[in-house]
């Protein structure tokens, strides 16, 4: 099973003569549907789910300035990395091109390249990993406006209070069906969200997890102990898994 997503490299980018960045583009398929995907001079930049090669070409030049030629494929085998990445066999290792946004996308785009696949995490998990915990909200924007879905996994961030909440590239139930297709148990979730459950702990090691961690799912059911609030396993002494950093 892979491991955390794509590192982040930033890139030189390839400009064209009326200053738009260039980029070419070719489709591939993967278990979860067709996705067309744009790469620069040394990265990808942008990749969708959309009717045509047409509107992704639009969707490109409206929402991240770049402006696609179609390509026969992808080049440097990174159809496969990105299929081989999808279905959990190997974490995607090229190229990401995010030189078009803000120091913060940035940030918080790295941050949930980190999230292993198969686990969720929360807006406010992201924020506060990444030093700025009352910015849930913005983080909620930069996620949805994640040039690269799939690759970088905005879909393993889910609401605070356990739901999974919206999803730029296909709505929640194409979030659903990726987290599904991942082994998330989304009823388990669910049922865990109705008690406004937030928290797992392993009552015999005293440590804390979140519900999805791999360690967290390991813990026996006469050994767990669940929670709504930090502040309630902070009574009783629990500590924060390392792995998933609930606290």
């Amino acid at each position: 099973m892979a491991g955390p997503g794509p590192a982040m490299v930033e890139v030189p980018v390839e400009m064209s003569k009326d200053g738009q960045r260039r980029a070419w583009y070719a489709g591939i398929s993967t278990p979860l549907g067709g996705l067309f995907v744009a790469q620069g001079r040394d990265g990808i930049c942008c990749a969708a789910q959309t009717s045509s090669a047409r509107d992704f070409e639009r969707a490109c030049l409206r929402g991240f300035g770049v402006r696609p030629t179609r390509d026969v494929r992808l080049r440097g085998g990174l159809a496969k990395q990105i299929a081989d990445h999808v279905t959990g066999k190997r974490a995607f290792s090229g190229a990401l091109d995010l030189s078009g946004l803000t120091q913060f996308r940035r940030r918080v785009l790295r941050k949930v390249c980190e999230i292993p696949f198969g686990e969720v995490r929360s807006y406010q998990w992201v924020a506060k990993e990444i030093g700025s915990g009352r910015a849930v909200r913005a983080v909620g924007t930069a996620l949805a406006r994640n040039p690269i879905p799939f690759v970088i996994p905005c879909h393993r961030v889910v609401r605070t209070d356990g739901r999974i909440g919206q999803y730029s590239a296909g709505g929640p139930s194409m979030k659903a069906k990726i987290l599904a297709f991942e082994g998330v148990d989304l009823d388990g979730l669910a049922r865990l969200a109705a008690r406004r459950i937030r928290l797992v702990g392993n009552k015999a090691r005293k440590v804390l997890c979140l519900p999805t961690c791999h360690a967290g799912k390991r813990i026996g059911q006469s050994r767990a102990v669940y929670f709504s609030t930090i502040q309630d396993t902070i009574r009783q002494g629990y500590r924060s898994c390392r792995h998933c950093r609930p606290t």
